[in-house]
């Protein structure tokens, strides 16, 4: 079977900054949704999207905290979102929805990992609702201003997609919990997630896009003990997951580059990692380049988006056919 998953010798590599990824873009008059966008690698998107002059809105969970860190920042503007709670998510959207504007840039960057057994909404598994679901919900509400802004959505996932795909007999971990597979899953349904929007949007404009950020020292870790961390450490210092630990300068530079790059104009569908399309993954890789094929299936991608539009209750293109 072909793919379309090849590199295709963007230029910037894995030590490549957002800046650099944007010099000679300019984003005026463009408007970017950043989720999560005022701490870690979140920040540094808002913070390179805005020096290229693009306006930013950061929904956070935190309101206060990222009013703090992001308010300032010239170009910026905070409101309020939890990607746990589906209520958070319509209202975010209808206020947004009711000032008018076109989102060119969306940015699903918000999200958690190895978090402790949690059940939100109506019993959700935690990390797939908010990783996944928030975002589904979030990007079909805002539909309307997506494709009057004929942009970009891009999904942040992660090397840890290669953990697990998506467990169909259990998705939300009922009979029995384990934390790094819910975070594996979460992470494949970001891919699968940016694989059928695509199919679905393509024809408007709008291309979607996932990727791996690379691997940084950020809050993201906070659920995790100090012997994980350090197991962590430790395997990505003696390369044993072929990876590099990444400042969050350099982490931003793959969502700023495939949210932005004239290089991926006429594509979509595609993950990528550090800034440029990824190549498939050996079978049985764990943590390591590439990415896996259950998450480039379109089958799947498909069935995910009917199982999320389902569970969430929301399908912009349910009368598309």
């Amino acid at each position: 079977m072909t793919t379309r998953q090849h590199k295709i010798g963007s230029g910037f590599g894995a030590q490549s900054t957002a800046a650099e990824v944007l010099a000679g873009i300019d984003l005026s008059g463009r408007l970017a949704i950043v989720t999560g966008g005022y701490s870690g690698l979140g920040l540094e998107t808002t913070r390179a999207l805005a020096a290229a002059g693009a306006r930013v809105v950061v929904p956070a969970r935190r309101r206060e905290v990222a009013e703090e860190a992001a308010g300032g920042i010239d170009g910026v503007e905070v409101d309020e979102l939890d990607l746990a709670d589906q209520r958070s998510v319509t209202a975010f959207a209808d206020r947004f929805l009711g000032t008018g504007r076109a989102v060119h840039l969306m940015i699903g960057n918000a999200g958690i990992m190895a978090a402790p057994e949690t059940r939100v909404g109506p019993g959700w598994e935690s990390q797939f609702a908010v990783n996944h679901l928030g975002h589904f919900a979030l990007v079909n509400r805002l539909w309307p201003a997506i494709r009057e802004g004929r942009g970009r959505v891009v999904s942040v996932s992660s090397r840890g997609h290669q953990l697990s795909g998506i467990r169909w007999d259990d998705v939300h971990f009922e009979r029995g919990y384990d934390k790094w597979e819910a975070y594996g899953q979460a992470k494949t349904a970001n891919v699968l997630f940016a694989l059928h929007l695509d199919s679905l949007t393509r024809d408007a404009g709008v291309r979607a896009f996932s990727l791996h950020p690379g691997t940084i020292r950020t809050a993201l870790g906070r659920h995790m003990s100090e012997d994980e961390i350090a197991g962590l450490s430790t395997r990505i210092d003696e390369g044993a997951s072929g990876s590099v630990w990444k400042t969050p300068e350099q982490g931003a530079a793959t969502q700023v580059w495939a949210a932005t790059s004239p290089q991926l104009d006429g594509m979509g569908g595609l993950y990528c990692e550090d800034c440029d399309i990824a190549e498939p993954a050996e079978p049985g890789t764990v943590l390591g380049h590439g990415v896996n094929a259950w998450a480039t299936d379109p089958d799947q991608a498909a069935r995910l988006w009917r199982l999320s539009a389902d569970l969430t209750g929301v399908d912009a293109f349910a009368t598309a056919g």
